[in-house]
């Protein structure tokens, strides 16, 4: 790695010398064998737990030391490089900090950094959860892919802050550094510029912070995917699905691809078959496969483009679009997007058609949204859809997916569905055992007859619902010690 030289660049009216070199990493937390940063201790020995402040980098790049026996000084060997700007925000700030770390070799490699007191800088502090709050964003971010280069102006956690307040933006946007998209960077810095300004009016500055604060809120991950492990993604299908044993090879075939390639293949999946056979199911299961947050876009009530695409901030009202909202509630820029009844995405009844919006996020090329000005990265979003009729799904939108056909059950399989899943299922939920709810061949013969012309397996949940529901009421009120259903009885119930 090179040393980075910044002395051509002033801070605080000084010259500052950068002297340390930059690595690049990907881990999640910090040890001593790989920490966060490496200084010098060649001349002392640094203890476990320190106390101190980055000196501004304007004395080289240090750490001064506040021992019991005087204020000490060591440079800076190498850091994280995308904690790059996070040390130069504490140090700017004068932020008194804790060290904790270890004396190596190569010198003593902190691996945990903890804000002490407010220390008078005006900037968000411990009170706020912001230091921990943007070390575990860094350590959930990827490494900058460029150099690092100069920029323009756990007891404690902070999973649950948002970045809401302009201060809070502008220093999670300090601290951040590379580790946001280059694009986006530019787009944010151009929006605090207006939220500031009093040159515009209250309105335009009340939705570019808002803009901001959806944007930073959000994790923006590279599209890298770790590898997945074949055949615990085959126990998850097992363990939701019955059967389908072309569907679950389907799915396995991509987890595959994507173990080789450590990218979402250039296709999502359109599942297509008939009401109740478990599509939806699939979906969640493909998310829980991908360890991915996932959200749901039901066609059949999207009947105008801007619901997807968010409304223009001329407008007093104006807000992000619902695609934007997912990203934002995901919390990350990598999830699952289920789209629901696709062959209702023709159907638009306002300015336009809700399918074309689509065809730009299944692109995977970015989306644009109106409210926020910005293009979306979406190369980490795979997108699930589900449809029951083909024929009302567009030529151009049924490119963009490798299509799976989802096949009615047979009547052997939903008698095995039903014994097996949906009623044990339903008598766990409510706390009966299963010899006292006892369905005889005779009444699961009645049920397979009171369903034969209905498509999936919705019906036989619901009815395993409903009777379960009235053996438990007989148990109560009548007193008895277990209910056995004939198939007269079940015809009764369910008919």
């Amino acid at each position: 790695m090179p040393v980075f030289d910044f002395s051509n660049t002033p801070d605080d009216n000084n010259e500052f010398v950068c002297t340390y070199t930059t690595f690049s990493s990907n881990e999640r937390v910090a040890t001593p064998e790989k920490p966060i940063l490496v200084l010098d201790n060649s001349k002392r020995q640094w203890k476990y737990h320190t106390c101190g402040v980055f000196s501004n980098q304007s004395k080289k790049t240090t750490f001064e030391f506040k021992e019991t026996d005087g204020n000490f000084e060591a440079d800076i060997l190498k850091v994280d490089s995308r904690f790059v700007y996070l040390l130069k925000w504490l140090g700017k700030n004068h932020i008194n900090v804790r060290l904790s770390g270890e004396n190596r070799e190569e010198g003593y490699a902190v691996y945990k950094i903890r804000e002490l007191s407010l220390g008078g800088s005006g900037k968000l502090s411990a009170e706020d959860g912001f230091l921990q709050f943007m070390i575990e964003r860094l350590f959930a971010s990827n490494a900058p892919l460029s150099d690092i280069e100069e920029d323009e102006e756990l007891d404690e956690t902070g999973d649950d802050m948002k970045l809401t307040s302009l201060q809070s933006i502008s220093d999670f946007m300090m601290c951040a550094g590379k580790t946001l998209p280059d694009n986006i960077r530019l787009w944010a810095r151009r929006n605090l510029a207006v939220a500031h300004s009093h040159e515009v009016t209250q309105e335009e500055r009340r939705h570019a912070q808002r803009a901001l604060s959806i944007m930073m809120n959000i994790q923006w991950k590279n599209n890298y995917f770790e590898s997945i492990d074949p055949k615990e993604a085959r126990r998850i299908l097992d363990e939701e699905l019955y059967g389908m044993e072309r569907v679950k090879q389907r799915i396995i075939e991509t987890i595959i691809q994507i173990n080789r390639t450590h990218t979402l293949p250039a296709y999502g999946i359109l599942l297509i078959g008939p009401a109740g056979t478990g599509k939806s199911q699939i979906a969640y299961a493909v998310a829980r496969i991908l360890k991915l947050p996932w959200t749901t876009l039901d066609m059949s009530s999207i009947n105008d483009p801007e619901q997807l695409t968010g409304s223009s901030r001329i407008y007093a009202n104006a807000k992000p679009g619902i695609i934007m909202e997912a990203f934002s509630m995901a919390g990350e820029s990598n999830l699952v997007f289920i789209i629901n009844e696709l062959d209702k995405a023709a159907s638009g009844k306002g300015n336009g058609n809700p399918a074309d919006v689509l065809l730009t996020l299944l692109d995977n090329l970015g989306f644009t949204d109106n409210y926020m000005e910005c293009m979306i990265p979406t190369s980490g979003v795979y997108p699930i859809a589900t449809a029951n009729d083909r024929e009302l799904i567009s030529a151009p939108l049924m490119s963009r997916f490798a299509v799976i056909e989802i096949p009615d059950y047979t009547v052997e399989e939903k008698k095995i569905i039903f014994t097996k899943f949906a009623m044990p299922k339903v008598l766990k939920r409510i706390g009966l055992k299963e010899d006292e709810c006892i369905i005889t061949d005779e009444a699961l013969g009645a049920i397979m007859e009171c369903f034969e012309n209905t498509s999936g397996i919705r019906d036989l949940e619901q009815a395993a619902e409903h009777i379960a529901a009235n053996a438990l009421y007989q148990i109560e009120v009548d007193n008895l010690s277990k209910v056995v259903f004939t198939g007269k009885m079940v015809k009764e119930l369910l008919m």
